[in-house]
């Protein structure tokens, strides 16, 4: 082979590599993209959309391509390998429905549409929130019940092989601190989440002021698969009632916000222990007006995003330090509307999907994944009361 021949040769190889490469980085060579937004249930609003979403431009399908018809889909979650979804009905004496129920259903892909496949009590009113155990055999609900009677409560539902919903098979309910004598005169517990490596169920339980802790065996009992832990729980502040709870991909730290205080404390996690170690402000100059509620971490682990809503209505964003897990102030990003009870990060992390629950909005926020900060709104939207918005898992 002659000199220009070898470079020839080299330079279709380098082209075509690097033709390859530049494919591979735009957002329009992507898999399409889907969201599922839900809503309070009305006139305007029927349950949960699904969406397209142009991953490219950052901007949600003008209407959606299906309605998941069911009652008051607050939160919403799915299977292990993201082929059923499970949403609670938060009903309760308001509603036209006072029951509080949790449905599942096959989520249909492409053109296929969603079945339902069940639908149960949930044991208690209002119901907020829920995770599958991570072998997939339960769905473990937390009953908020706005009202002091019947207090709040944590729900073990089995799973069939076929993703159905059967009848409950554990409640559990705890005491409240009544630190606070408008919201904490019973129990609100606000989430269940299981622990990375799936031996324990932690709830957070508002109106206790408390992190509880269970250690979960089916092997010993599969009709009471939740037991105290060791170390039964985990107390805060008085008056600040824990909410939501995330653990970190690598199992050691996790993240609690703190609804009435407006605060997300760092924990650090070892062998089914929870430690406290940091604790940061939402909006350090407010003492009063606060309600935190959502928290995610980006893909990458590097930054942690959570969001204020009552006087502040601002998405509050934080370096996490490797090692530590814990957190250094990088932003505070105007949610632009009111109540942002969710938010959900796009898959490749290039914008943030907010849901102004009171102010009938949906906004779609720029992200710079390199830094993590919150740029420009590139889509606004009227929707009417969203309560959570999630990625469809990609399969």
């Amino acid at each position: 082979m002659t000199l220009r021949s070898t470079l020839l040769a080299w330079s279709l190889i380098m082209t075509s590599t690097f033709a390859a490469d530049a494919g591979a980085a735009r957002p329009t060579d992507a898999a399409p993209t889907e969201l599922l937004i839900g809503c309070y249930t009305g006139p305007a609003c029927k349950g949960i959309g699904r969406y397209r979403f142009d991953a490219a431009r950052g901007q949600v399908g003008a209407e959606p391509v299906e309605v998941i018809e069911t009652d008051n889909p607050s939160w919403f979650t799915f299977s292990p390998d993201g082929s059923i979804l499970y949403a609670v009905n938060e009903n309760g004496a308001q509603s036209a429905d006072p029951v509080g129920r949790v449905s599942s259903f096959a989520l249909g892909r492409g053109d296929a549409r969603t079945q339902r496949l069940s639908q149960v009590g949930s044991l208690g009113d209002e119901p907020a929130h829920a995770a599958t155990s991570r072998d997939g055999r339960y769905l473990f609900v937390a009953n908020y019940s706005v009202n002091a009677t019947p207090g709040g409560t944590l729900t073990v539902l089995p799973i069939d092989a076929q993703g159905r919903l059967q009848p409950a098979v554990q409640v559990l309910t705890h005491r409240a601190s009544q630190a606070d004598r408008e919201r904490q005169l019973s129990t609100h517990v606000h989430a269940a989440v299981p622990s990375p490596d799936g031996r324990y169920l932690y709830a957070a339980d508002l109106g206790a002021d408390k992190l509880y802790a269970y250690r979960y065996d089916p092997a010993h009992s599969a009709e009471r698969p939740l037991q105290a832990a060791s170390t039964p729980y985990l107390e805060l502040p008085a008056g600040s009632g824990p909410r939501h709870l995330l653990f970190d991909a690598s199992g050691r730290h996790a993240y609690l916000t703190l609804e009435m205080s407006g605060e997300v404390v760092v924990l650090d996690y070892e062998d089914g222990r929870l430690q406290a170690v940091q604790t940061v402000a939402l909006d350090p100059g407010r003492t009063q007006g606060n309600a935190a509620a959502a928290l995610h971490l980006s893909a990458d682990g590097r930054f942690l995003y959570a969001s204020n809503r009552g006087e502040d209505n601002h998405i509050a964003v934080y370096a996490v330090d490797a090692g530590s897990g814990r957190l250094s102030a990088l932003q505070r990003r105007d949610s632009e509307g009111r109540g942002p009870r969710e938010f959900a990060l796009s898959p490749d992390g290039r914008f943030v999907v907010v849901t102004n629950q009171h102010s009938n909005t949906l906004r779609v926020i720029e992200r710079d994944p390199r830094d993590g900060k919150l740029g420009k709104t590139v889509q606004s939207m009227a929707m009417a009361s969203p309560s959570d918005v999630k990625f469809v898992p990609a399969r």
